[in-house]
């Protein structure tokens, strides 16, 4: 298991070797991000603005006007919080391509609380024009990720967690465009929906549905803007019922998203998320069990939809 916070620093830092164009940015959050390799071998390519996302933004978007090739790297809650606006205005309005890496996003924080919790960040980011929005679900596709953005002409934010993340993929032959859903699973009883971490969680659930007779399809949605609706379609047509999976608020987020996609073609969905109350304190994969959000709570859910569907 790799986190995909390590994974997309040293892909960078690979890269950046290659390319003096790539700048680091980041906000007293160097070890958090695990920017330290990045910062002793590549110092000229290396900004630290201290604790100051606001200014952070400000500065990588100049950058990118300049023509430099810009990730500005820190924990997600303040990036979506505190520098919202800058993000809304310096980048997305602006147009300045930068890639923007939440770390430590959703409920990784734990026990710190909802201060320190990004829930709202899909909703948040996904109605400003010209945003992309990207949650890798495992190390392999945080590296491809990673290769893609250096070049990619558009602001775009990353949110990852903050351990190390079970392999959703055994091997890199997988295809993984901008934009599209990855089939993780086939099945036709009934299609799981995912994003970031829960994934893995997704896709375990549908091994343990596996188990008591029930096919379940599992889409790995790593792009939520821009967002794969025909792949939502298709799989909601083929099998007629839908459940989503996500470390976000049920408001707003990926739920939000498919039910969007399906409101010309109306199919049963089950949102699974986070209910409109401030999260319970513990490790992730304590509050992940806690809203059933981990395999078991998963397939328990995708069954009693199944058994409740008239």
């Amino acid at each position: 298991m790799i986190a995909c916070r390590k994974m997309f620093t040293d892909t960078l830092l690979q890269l950046a070797r290659q390319d003096k164009d790539i700048i680091a940015v980041t906000t007293d959050a160097r070890g958090s991000v695990t920017l330290g390799d990045f910062a002793a071998q590549l110092p000229r390519q290396f900004v630290e603005c201290g604790i100051a996302e606001q200014d952070a933004v400000g500065i990588a978007a100049g950058l990118a006007h300049s023509g430099k090739k810009v990730f500005c790297c820190g924990p997600a809650c303040f990036y979506v919080a505190r520098a919202l606006e800058q993000v809304k205005v310096d980048l997305a309005y602006s147009q300045n391509p930068v890639t923007i890496l939440g770390v430590s996003g959703g409920v990784a924080y734990g026990a710190l609380g909802a201060t320190h919790h990004s829930l709202h960040d899909i909703a948040a980011l996904a109605c400003f024009p010209g945003m992309n929005i990207c949650l890798p679900s495992d190390w392999r596709v945080t590296k491809k990720l990673v290769e893609m953005l250096v070049d990619f002409p558009q602001p775009c934010y990353v949110r990852v967690g903050r351990a190390a993340v079970p392999d959703v993929y055994p091997d890199d032959h997988f295809d993984f465009q901008i934009g599209k859903a990855i089939h993780v699973m086939d099945g036709d009883d009934l299609a799981i929906v995912a994003t970031g971490e829960t994934v893995y969680h997704a896709w375990q659930a549908a091994l343990l549905l596996r188990e008591k007779g029930v096919s379940a399809r599992v889409l790995d949605m790593s792009w939520l803007k821009p967002f794969d609706s025909e792949a939502v379609r298709k799989a909601a047509r083929e099998t007629g019922r839908v459940v989503t999976v996500e470390e976000h608020s049920r408001h707003g987020g990926l739920g939000a998203l498919v039910c969007e996609a399906l409101s010309e073609q109306p199919v049963p969905v089950r949102i699974i998320g986070i209910p409109d109350e401030n999260v319970v304190h513990g490790s992730s994969l304590e509050i992940f069990h806690h809203y059933g959000l981990d395999a078991e709570g998963v397939a328990k859910a995708a069954l009693d939809f199944i058994n409740n569907k008239s």
